[in-house]
């Protein structure tokens, strides 16, 4: 049984017609959603907020994976899980204390995530992989879709994976950010077990058909 778990990233929907997109996908296999959430302050870039993941929650069964790219999220997480989010991943680099913000996230019966930058060390997530359901690995820049894949991405990946097999822990590993059919085999055996795409899923013809190809 294939592991690849898939996740169609939100921010490359068509906003207009954000139901039909969503339904698309839903029907195409992804395992679940994934929503950037931006503040413009932690990211150059606003996204979108609570009103939407609460409206994205009536439309699928899909299960809702936030990307909280916010300076402060600690405040957040309990509006996020009442909006109906599953998951929350939040940045090692965000200035607030993580440990606290980690067991927040728990206490609110919550699946948590940390995701780490491209110019971040990979290391810099080891201390925290107890705490965690997954580790995300960014491949891009956070803060706009659509960009080019970082192939040093990988290396962390390799990284990151081995650390956690020498620990013995159970955790997945993902990658965000300009994963497309083209790159996804690579990820895959980097150790990625999760691929988040946004354009080059929600931009097909046929989603089923890249869905399928980034499963591998």
């Amino acid at each position: 049984m294939n592991a690849t778990r898939i996740g169609p990233s939100l921010l490359a929907a068509d906003f207009a017609r954000l139901a039909e997109d969503i339904g698309r996908v839903e029907r195409g296999g992804a395992d679940f959603l994934h929503l950037d959430v931006m503040d413009g302050h932690f990211v150059p870039n606003i996204s979108f907020g609570l009103p939407v993941v609460a409206a994205v929650r009536q439309t699928t069964r899909l299960k809702l994976n936030a990307h909280l790219m916010l300076q402060d999220p600690l405040p957040f997480i309990g509006p996020f899980k009442e909006a109906g989010a599953d998951s929350l991943v939040i940045h090692v680099e965000i200035e607030s204390d993580l440990r606290a913000v980690l067991d927040a996230i728990r206490q609110h019966g919550l699946q948590c995530g940390l995701a780490v930058n491209p110019k971040t060390p990979v290391s810099i997530l080891y201390p925290y992989l107890d705490a965690l359901d997954a580790a995300l690995v960014m491949s891009v820049e956070p803060g706009f879709g659509g960009q080019t894949f970082q192939p040093a991405a990988l290396d962390k990946i390799r990284d990151l994976c081995a650390e956690i097999a020498r620990r013995g822990l159970d955790l997945p590993v993902g990658i965000d950010g300009g994963v497309h059919p083209g790159n996804a085999a690579a990820c895959r055996r980097a150790g990625a077990q999760c691929l988040v795409a946004g354009s080059a899923i929600f931009g097909a013809q046929d989603p089923a058909c890249v869905i399928a190809d980034l499963r591998g």
